[in-house]
Protein backbone atom coordinates (compact mmCIF):
# COMPACT_ATOMS: atom_id res chain seq x y z
CA UNK A 1 0.00 0.00 0.00
CA UNK A 2 2.92 2.32 0.98
CA UNK A 3 4.68 1.74 -2.31
CA UNK A 4 1.52 2.55 -4.29
CA UNK A 5 0.74 5.50 -2.70
CA UNK A 6 4.41 6.66 -3.09
CA UNK A 7 4.33 5.89 -6.93
CA UNK A 8 1.04 8.04 -6.83
CA UNK A 9 3.52 10.65 -5.76
CA UNK A 10 5.84 9.99 -8.64
CA UNK A 11 3.58 10.26 -11.03
CA UNK A 12 2.14 13.52 -9.83
CA UNK A 13 5.70 15.05 -9.44
CA UNK A 14 6.27 13.98 -13.25
CA UNK A 15 2.68 15.54 -14.05
CA UNK A 16 3.68 18.69 -12.36
CA UNK A 17 7.22 18.78 -13.70
CA UNK A 18 5.66 18.40 -17.93
CA UNK A 19 3.03 21.01 -16.66
CA UNK A 20 5.52 23.60 -15.96
CA UNK A 21 8.67 22.78 -18.17
CA UNK A 22 7.21 21.27 -21.20
CA UNK A 23 6.20 24.57 -22.85
CA UNK A 24 9.68 26.45 -21.57
CA UNK A 25 11.58 24.98 -24.94
CA UNK A 26 8.91 26.49 -27.43
CA UNK A 27 7.58 29.75 -25.63
CA UNK A 28 10.19 31.69 -28.06
CA UNK A 29 8.14 30.28 -31.40
CA UNK A 30 5.02 31.27 -29.95
CA UNK A 31 6.38 34.19 -28.32
CA UNK A 32 7.51 35.44 -31.37
CA UNK A 33 4.77 34.53 -33.71
CA UNK A 34 6.36 31.77 -35.42
CA UNK A 35 4.00 29.17 -34.23
CA UNK A 36 0.88 28.85 -32.86
CA UNK A 37 0.25 27.45 -29.07
CA UNK A 38 -0.91 23.99 -30.24
CA UNK A 39 1.37 23.72 -32.92
CA UNK A 40 4.28 24.57 -30.65
CA UNK A 41 2.99 22.60 -27.39
CA UNK A 42 3.05 19.76 -29.93
CA UNK A 43 6.87 20.11 -30.92
CA UNK A 44 7.52 20.48 -27.55
CA UNK A 45 6.03 17.08 -26.11
CA UNK A 46 6.84 15.26 -28.91
CA UNK A 47 10.72 16.39 -28.35
CA UNK A 48 10.45 16.04 -25.04
CA UNK A 49 9.46 12.74 -25.19
CA UNK A 50 12.01 11.40 -27.10
CA UNK A 51 14.74 13.31 -24.67
CA UNK A 52 13.15 11.14 -21.97
CA UNK A 53 13.39 8.01 -23.90
CA UNK A 54 17.19 8.81 -25.13
CA UNK A 55 18.11 9.86 -21.19
CA UNK A 56 18.61 6.31 -20.49
CA UNK A 57 21.39 6.16 -22.20
CA UNK A 58 23.42 8.96 -20.41
CA UNK A 59 21.97 9.14 -17.29
CA UNK A 60 24.39 7.60 -14.23
CA UNK A 61 25.18 11.05 -13.00
CA UNK A 62 21.90 12.26 -12.78
CA UNK A 63 20.64 9.23 -11.44
CA UNK A 64 23.43 9.05 -8.70
CA UNK A 65 23.18 12.61 -7.70
CA UNK A 66 18.78 12.93 -7.22
CA UNK A 67 18.65 9.44 -5.38
CA UNK A 68 20.08 10.96 -2.61
CA UNK A 69 22.99 8.49 -2.61
CA UNK A 70 25.70 11.02 -2.76
CA UNK A 71 25.09 13.23 0.56
CA UNK A 72 22.38 11.21 2.15
CA UNK A 73 22.60 8.51 4.58
CA UNK A 74 21.94 5.12 3.33
CA UNK A 75 19.24 4.32 6.52
CA UNK A 76 17.79 7.38 5.46
CA UNK A 77 16.92 6.72 2.00
CA UNK A 78 15.65 3.10 3.24
CA UNK A 79 13.28 4.53 5.08
CA UNK A 80 9.23 3.68 3.04
CA UNK A 81 8.56 7.45 4.18
CA UNK A 82 11.55 9.48 2.33
CA UNK A 83 10.62 8.85 -1.01
CA UNK A 84 7.02 9.60 -0.50
CA UNK A 85 7.95 12.53 1.52
CA UNK A 86 10.67 14.01 -1.11
CA UNK A 87 7.72 13.55 -4.23
CA UNK A 88 4.50 14.86 -2.19
CA UNK A 89 6.87 18.27 -1.33
CA UNK A 90 8.18 19.01 -4.82
CA UNK A 91 4.86 17.96 -6.52
CA UNK A 92 3.24 20.08 -4.43
CA UNK A 93 5.50 23.02 -4.33
CA UNK A 94 5.51 22.83 -8.34
CA UNK A 95 1.92 22.21 -8.94
CA UNK A 96 1.10 25.61 -6.22
CA UNK A 97 3.84 27.65 -8.57
CA UNK A 98 1.66 26.27 -12.15
CA UNK A 99 -1.06 27.36 -10.63
CA UNK A 100 0.00 30.98 -10.65
CA UNK A 101 1.97 31.09 -13.93
CA UNK A 102 5.16 31.00 -12.62
CA UNK A 103 8.00 29.19 -14.40
CA UNK A 104 10.08 27.60 -11.21
CA UNK A 105 12.55 24.41 -11.12
CA UNK A 106 11.81 21.16 -10.72
CA UNK A 107 15.22 20.59 -9.99
CA UNK A 108 15.06 23.27 -7.04
CA UNK A 109 11.95 22.44 -5.89
CA UNK A 110 13.21 18.18 -5.73
CA UNK A 111 16.60 19.42 -4.21
CA UNK A 112 14.82 20.59 -1.31
CA UNK A 113 12.38 17.66 -1.19
CA UNK A 114 15.78 15.90 -0.98
CA UNK A 115 17.21 17.76 1.88
CA UNK A 116 14.30 18.40 4.00
CA UNK A 117 12.88 15.20 4.26
CA UNK A 118 16.43 13.96 5.38
CA UNK A 119 16.81 16.79 7.89
CA UNK A 120 13.45 15.76 9.76
CA UNK A 121 14.40 11.72 9.54
CA UNK A 122 15.98 10.29 12.65
CA UNK A 123 19.64 10.62 13.17
CA UNK A 124 20.18 11.16 9.95
CA UNK A 125 23.81 12.70 8.07
CA UNK A 126 23.48 14.97 5.52
CA UNK A 127 26.73 15.52 3.38
CA UNK A 128 26.04 19.63 3.01
CA UNK A 129 29.25 20.30 1.63
CA UNK A 130 28.64 17.38 -1.33
CA UNK A 131 24.97 18.63 -1.82
CA UNK A 132 26.70 22.07 -2.57
CA UNK A 133 28.84 21.39 -5.24
CA UNK A 134 26.72 18.99 -6.67
CA UNK A 135 23.24 20.91 -6.48
CA UNK A 136 23.83 24.21 -5.18
CA UNK A 137 26.43 25.93 -7.29
CA UNK A 138 25.17 24.44 -10.48
CA UNK A 139 21.56 26.03 -10.11
CA UNK A 140 22.94 29.20 -8.97
CA UNK A 141 25.47 29.53 -12.05
CA UNK A 142 22.99 28.53 -14.66
CA UNK A 143 20.73 31.66 -15.37
CA UNK A 144 23.89 33.92 -14.96
CA UNK A 145 25.27 31.71 -17.79
CA UNK A 146 22.31 32.23 -19.66
CA UNK A 147 22.02 36.12 -19.56
CA UNK A 148 25.55 36.22 -20.30
CA UNK A 149 25.27 34.58 -23.46
CA UNK A 150 22.10 36.04 -24.52
CA UNK A 151 23.70 39.54 -24.07
CA UNK A 152 26.78 38.73 -25.86
CA UNK A 153 25.44 36.23 -28.05
CA UNK A 154 22.01 38.76 -29.93
CA UNK A 155 24.10 41.23 -30.63
CA UNK A 156 26.52 39.05 -32.72
CA UNK A 157 23.98 37.47 -34.53
CA UNK A 158 22.08 40.88 -35.79
CA UNK A 159 25.40 41.91 -36.77
CA UNK A 160 25.95 39.02 -38.87
CA UNK A 161 22.82 39.86 -40.07
CA UNK A 162 23.44 42.88 -41.30
CA UNK A 163 26.88 42.26 -43.18
CA UNK A 164 25.00 39.44 -44.74
CA UNK A 165 22.30 41.63 -46.36
CA UNK A 166 19.50 40.59 -44.43
CA UNK A 167 17.14 42.92 -43.27
CA UNK A 168 13.98 43.25 -40.97
CA UNK A 169 10.88 44.52 -42.41
CA UNK A 170 8.31 46.79 -41.77
CA UNK A 171 5.32 44.90 -40.23
CA UNK A 172 2.40 45.83 -42.55
CA UNK A 173 -0.57 43.47 -42.09
CA UNK A 174 -3.21 43.10 -45.26
CA UNK A 175 -6.55 41.84 -44.59
CA UNK A 176 -10.28 41.38 -44.62
CA UNK A 177 -12.11 44.06 -41.97
CA UNK A 178 -15.71 44.18 -40.85
CA UNK A 179 -17.41 47.05 -41.09
CA UNK A 180 -20.72 47.61 -39.14
CA UNK A 181 -23.50 49.15 -41.18
CA UNK A 182 -26.47 51.00 -40.50
CA UNK A 183 -29.23 47.89 -40.86
CA UNK A 184 -27.02 45.72 -38.68
CA UNK A 185 -25.66 43.97 -41.07
CA UNK A 186 -21.93 43.66 -42.21
CA UNK A 187 -19.83 44.28 -45.24
CA UNK A 188 -15.87 42.94 -45.57
CA UNK A 189 -13.64 45.52 -46.95
CA UNK A 190 -10.14 44.92 -47.48
CA UNK A 191 -7.54 46.98 -45.53
CA UNK A 192 -3.68 47.86 -45.26
CA UNK A 193 -2.36 48.73 -42.03
CA UNK A 194 1.02 49.18 -40.45
CA UNK A 195 0.46 47.21 -37.28
CA UNK A 196 2.39 47.02 -34.06
CA UNK A 197 4.12 43.12 -32.82
CA UNK A 198 1.07 42.07 -31.16
CA UNK A 199 -0.87 42.21 -34.12
CA UNK A 200 1.54 40.21 -36.81
CA UNK A 201 5.21 39.29 -36.46
CA UNK A 202 8.40 40.79 -38.03
CA UNK A 203 9.52 39.87 -41.22
CA UNK A 204 13.23 39.51 -42.85
CA UNK A 205 14.17 40.10 -46.27
CA UNK A 206 17.28 38.67 -48.23
CA UNK A 207 18.79 35.23 -49.20
CA UNK A 208 21.06 33.57 -47.01
CA UNK A 209 22.88 31.05 -49.24
CA UNK A 210 20.42 30.95 -52.04
CA UNK A 211 17.54 30.26 -49.57
CA UNK A 212 14.96 33.12 -48.09
CA UNK A 213 16.13 34.42 -44.73
CA UNK A 214 12.74 34.39 -43.00
CA UNK A 215 12.03 30.62 -43.93
CA UNK A 216 15.99 29.61 -42.86
CA UNK A 217 15.09 31.38 -39.55
CA UNK A 218 11.99 29.86 -38.96
CA UNK A 219 13.89 26.73 -39.97
CA UNK A 220 16.43 26.99 -37.18
CA UNK A 221 13.98 28.47 -34.80
CA UNK A 222 11.76 25.50 -34.72
CA UNK A 223 15.28 23.13 -34.76
CA UNK A 224 16.55 25.06 -31.71
CA UNK A 225 13.48 24.28 -29.92
CA UNK A 226 13.09 21.01 -30.63
CA UNK A 227 16.77 20.73 -29.28
CA UNK A 228 16.23 22.56 -26.30
CA UNK A 229 12.34 20.37 -25.11
CA UNK A 230 14.95 17.10 -26.03
CA UNK A 231 17.77 18.56 -23.92
CA UNK A 232 15.32 19.17 -21.11
CA UNK A 233 14.09 15.35 -21.23
CA UNK A 234 17.38 14.37 -21.45
CA UNK A 235 18.23 16.46 -18.36
CA UNK A 236 14.96 16.07 -15.72
CA UNK A 237 14.16 12.70 -16.27
CA UNK A 238 16.59 10.92 -15.00
CA UNK A 239 15.88 13.22 -11.71
CA UNK A 240 12.09 11.81 -11.14
CA UNK A 241 13.20 8.32 -11.99
CA UNK A 242 15.93 8.53 -9.56
CA UNK A 243 12.85 8.80 -6.87
CA UNK A 244 11.38 6.23 -8.50
CA UNK A 245 13.39 3.86 -8.03
CA UNK A 246 13.76 4.83 -4.27
CA UNK A 247 9.99 4.23 -3.96
CA UNK A 248 10.08 0.91 -6.56
CA UNK A 249 13.65 -0.63 -7.04
CA UNK A 250 12.34 -3.44 -8.17
CA UNK A 251 11.21 -1.30 -11.90
CA UNK A 252 13.67 -1.68 -14.62
CA UNK A 253 15.28 0.82 -15.98
CA UNK A 254 14.21 0.62 -19.45
CA UNK A 255 10.72 0.39 -18.07
CA UNK A 256 11.17 3.61 -15.65
CA UNK A 257 12.06 5.70 -18.50
CA UNK A 258 9.04 5.95 -20.87
CA UNK A 259 6.53 5.21 -17.79
CA UNK A 260 7.79 8.88 -16.81
CA UNK A 261 8.48 10.80 -20.04
CA UNK A 262 4.63 9.92 -20.93
CA UNK A 263 3.47 11.11 -17.30
CA UNK A 264 5.56 14.08 -18.15
CA UNK A 265 4.31 14.78 -21.68
CA UNK A 266 0.55 14.14 -20.06
CA UNK A 267 1.19 17.18 -18.08
CA UNK A 268 2.65 19.41 -20.83
CA UNK A 269 -0.79 18.79 -22.69
CA UNK A 270 -2.66 18.92 -20.39
CA UNK A 271 -1.54 21.91 -18.03
CA UNK A 272 1.29 24.01 -19.74
CA UNK A 273 -1.30 27.00 -20.91
CA UNK A 274 -0.71 29.11 -17.25
CA UNK A 275 3.67 29.10 -17.71
CA UNK A 276 3.08 29.11 -21.52
CA UNK A 277 1.42 32.32 -21.31
CA UNK A 278 4.33 34.08 -18.57
CA UNK A 279 7.26 32.77 -21.17
CA UNK A 280 5.99 33.54 -23.90
CA UNK A 281 4.31 36.74 -23.34
CA UNK A 282 4.95 38.52 -20.21
CA UNK A 283 8.72 38.36 -19.54
CA UNK A 284 9.62 40.25 -23.05
CA UNK A 285 8.38 41.16 -26.59
CA UNK A 286 10.32 38.74 -28.75
CA UNK A 287 11.04 38.79 -32.82
CA UNK A 288 12.23 35.76 -34.08
CA UNK A 289 15.83 36.35 -34.11
CA UNK A 290 15.30 37.39 -30.82
CA UNK A 291 13.71 34.44 -30.03
CA UNK A 292 15.84 32.12 -32.16
CA UNK A 293 19.04 33.85 -30.46
CA UNK A 294 17.63 32.78 -26.81
CA UNK A 295 16.94 29.28 -27.69
CA UNK A 296 20.52 28.87 -29.20
CA UNK A 297 21.72 29.41 -25.74
CA UNK A 298 19.44 27.23 -23.70
CA UNK A 299 19.99 24.67 -26.03
CA UNK A 300 23.64 24.80 -25.70
CA UNK A 301 23.86 25.03 -22.20
CA UNK A 302 21.41 22.43 -21.41
CA UNK A 303 23.06 20.10 -23.86
CA UNK A 304 26.20 20.70 -22.12
CA UNK A 305 25.44 20.22 -18.82
CA UNK A 306 23.68 16.83 -18.93
CA UNK A 307 26.42 14.44 -20.08
CA UNK A 308 28.86 16.24 -17.24
CA UNK A 309 25.93 15.13 -14.43
CA UNK A 310 25.28 18.56 -13.81
CA UNK A 311 21.78 19.35 -12.90
CA UNK A 312 21.20 22.61 -14.49
CA UNK A 313 17.98 23.75 -14.25
CA UNK A 314 15.95 24.11 -18.15
CA UNK A 315 14.09 26.63 -16.53
CA UNK A 316 16.60 29.16 -15.10
CA UNK A 317 18.63 28.62 -18.53
CA UNK A 318 15.95 29.79 -20.68
CA UNK A 319 14.09 32.18 -18.53
CA UNK A 320 17.92 33.61 -17.84
CA UNK A 321 18.51 34.03 -21.70
CA UNK A 322 15.17 35.75 -22.16
CA UNK A 323 16.01 38.19 -19.67
CA UNK A 324 19.12 38.88 -21.65
CA UNK A 325 17.32 39.57 -24.69
CA UNK A 326 14.95 41.83 -22.77
CA UNK A 327 17.85 43.85 -21.65
CA UNK A 328 19.52 44.06 -24.84
CA UNK A 329 16.31 45.04 -26.29
CA UNK A 330 15.53 47.41 -23.69
CA UNK A 331 11.55 45.21 -23.89
CA UNK A 332 12.08 43.55 -20.37
CA UNK A 333 9.13 43.26 -18.51
CA UNK A 334 11.08 43.73 -14.94
CA UNK A 335 7.88 43.46 -13.18
CA UNK A 336 7.35 39.85 -14.47
CA UNK A 337 10.90 38.70 -14.31
CA UNK A 338 11.23 39.91 -10.42
CA UNK A 339 8.42 38.51 -9.78
CA UNK A 340 10.05 34.82 -11.43
CA UNK A 341 13.27 35.70 -9.49
CA UNK A 342 10.88 36.08 -5.99
CA UNK A 343 9.57 32.81 -6.49
CA UNK A 344 13.02 30.84 -7.57
CA UNK A 345 14.45 31.97 -4.49
CA UNK A 346 11.13 30.58 -2.34
CA UNK A 347 11.24 26.91 -4.24
CA UNK A 348 14.05 25.20 -2.78
CA UNK A 349 13.05 26.50 1.01
CA UNK A 350 9.28 25.93 0.28
CA UNK A 351 9.96 22.30 -1.05
CA UNK A 352 12.72 21.70 2.22
CA UNK A 353 9.95 22.60 4.35
CA UNK A 354 7.10 20.86 2.68
CA UNK A 355 9.35 17.84 3.30
CA UNK A 356 10.11 17.95 6.59
CA UNK A 357 6.69 18.31 7.15
CA UNK A 358 5.63 15.17 5.16
CA UNK A 359 8.56 13.22 6.93
CA UNK A 360 7.22 13.91 10.10
CA UNK A 361 3.63 13.05 9.13
CA UNK A 362 5.12 9.65 7.75
CA UNK A 363 6.90 9.20 10.89
CA UNK A 364 3.96 9.39 12.94
CA UNK A 365 1.88 7.15 10.66
CA UNK A 366 4.24 4.79 10.97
Amino acid sequence: MAVAIALLCVFMLAYANGANDNFKGVATLFGSGVSDYRKALNWATGMTLLGSLVAVLASTQLLATFSGKQFVSAQTLQMVGYPLAVCAACAATVLLATRFGLPISTTHALAGGLLGAAFAAPDSVIDWARAGRSIFLPLAVGPVLAVVAAVVLYPALRALRTAMGVSSQTCVCVGDVWVPQVDGTATSQLRVSVADQAECRQQYAGHVMGMPAQRLIDGLHYLSAGVVSFARGLNDTPKIVAVTLLVAPFMPLNAAFPVIGVVIAAGGLLGARRVAATMSQKITAMNPGQGLSANLVTSALVLAASPLGLPLSTTHVSCGALFGIGAVTGQARWRTISGIVMAWIITLPMAALLGMLFMRLSLNFS
